[in-house]
């Protein structure tokens, strides 16, 4: 990767963490704080929010027949999702102590706190429970996923991808194998740090 390139990447970071800093600031008017892993609302807002709750009565009444029809579907997911959670324990377990390096922690994908939100009735919150579940385990799968391509093939695809994980513009240009050990030890090197 040459230094133009290394330089556009530095800038795109930068920009992204402004940007998180702004929509942090926009949202700084939602007043809770984290206690001990549970989100705490001030009693007025917890009051307002429950305000703002639809009764289950009016929920269904809402809720077309084909979307009530195809929960099933929609949860019959949880099944791979756990044998899928469960391998991925098994794999990190296994692959962190034979190649030593570190992978990204469950708790940083998979995060529950939705259920605190007093605006959402019980079927809304176990709905959002299910996607955070799921949402989170998949991108706790890419970032095992994306750290194990890391040390074992870090070389870009000759075809555009429409997903690119953290560490995809650190690999290596595809078809260029003039110093592919080379630069394949430096990477691995890098990821063990």
């Amino acid at each position: 990767m040459n230094d133009t390139i290394r330089e556009m990447l530095e800038e795109i970071e930068e920009k992204k963490k402004k940007l998180r800093e702004e929509i942090e600031k926009q949202e700084k008017h939602i007043d809770f704080e984290i206690r001990n892993g549970y989100v705490i609302f001030e009693k007025e807002v917890l009051a307002r929010q429950r305000k703002n709750m639809k009764n289950l009565l009016a929920w269904f009444s809402e809720i077309p027949l084909l979307h009530l029809l195809s929960a099933p579907v929609v949860y019959a997911m949880i099944i791979p999702a756990l044998f899928l959670d469960g391998m991925l324990f098994i794999y990190k377990q296994v692959v962190s102590r034979v190649f030593k390096f570190k992978f990204a922690k469950r708790s940083d994908y998979v995060v529950f706190d939705r259920q605190y939100l007093g605006y959402l009735n019980i079927i809304e919150k176990i709905n959002c429970m299910y996607c955070a579940y799921f949402n989170g385990l998949v991108c706790y799968a890419s970032a095992i996923a994306s750290r194990t391509e890391l040390h074992f093939c870090p070389i870009k695809h000759a075809k555009k991808v429409a997903y690119k994980h953290e560490f995809y513009d650190e690999f290596l240009s595809y078809g260029d194998g003039d110093e592919y050990q080379k630069k394949l030890k430096e990477l691995r090197k890098n990821i063990e740090q």
